[in-house]
């Protein structure tokens, strides 16, 4: 038998035999509440007669799209009203600047130049590679030159010119 608090509504399930005619005093477990609880009376479950349904069900036809697939160029220029290749440089999305004929439309603030390394970056690559060579032709020398031995000299006059280069940079620092 399922019984149910009058306070919080929380049902318990109980033994049949546990509740007699006369009632009994019960308390709720959740809230402790107390009740006097009679037995539940029982209801015959009524028959249910099926009777089969003779009507015909139908499928429900997949809606064919009338307008263009979606996300194709066609659905985009319909709903943005620009094409995709357009849409960038038409909003002011984009560093590339409009046709000549609409070039006096563009502001001054966004006539700017795309930046780049300029002659600091450039000059600094180039030391950067520069030193790499020296420290790798430093490393390998010796097997350089057992692989060739004519190559001896001019590998010794590169390391003297760097020696020399590296002393006048010191005496023009002091």
């Amino acid at each position: 038998m399922i019984i149910q608090c009058t306070a919080c509504d929380k049902k318990f399930s109980v033994p049949d035999s546990a509740i007699t005619a006369s009632g009994r005093l019960v308390q709720c477990s959740s809230c402790k509440n107390q009740w006097t609880q009679y037995p539940v009376k029982k209801e015959k479950p009524v028959k249910k007669i099926f009777i089969p349904v003779t009507k015909s069900v139908k499928k429900k036809a997949a809606k064919k799209n009338k307008g263009p697939i979606p996300y194709s160029k066609e659905y985009m220029q319909q709903k943005w009203g620009s094409a995709i290749q357009k849409y960038p440089t038409d909003k002011g999305l984009t560093k590339k600047t409009k046709k000549r004929s609409q070039q006096h439309k563009i502001k001054v603030s966004e006539d700017f130049e795309k930046p780049g390394f300029g002659f600091f970056g450039y000059l600094i690559i180039l030391s950067v590679l520069s030193v790499t060579f020296v420290g790798i032709l430093d490393i390998s020398k010796t097997q350089i030159i057992a692989r060739f031995p004519l190559s001896e000299s001019y590998i010794e006059h590169f390391f003297e010119t760097i020696e020399n280069f590296k002393i006048f940079i010191l005496d023009l620092y002091k």
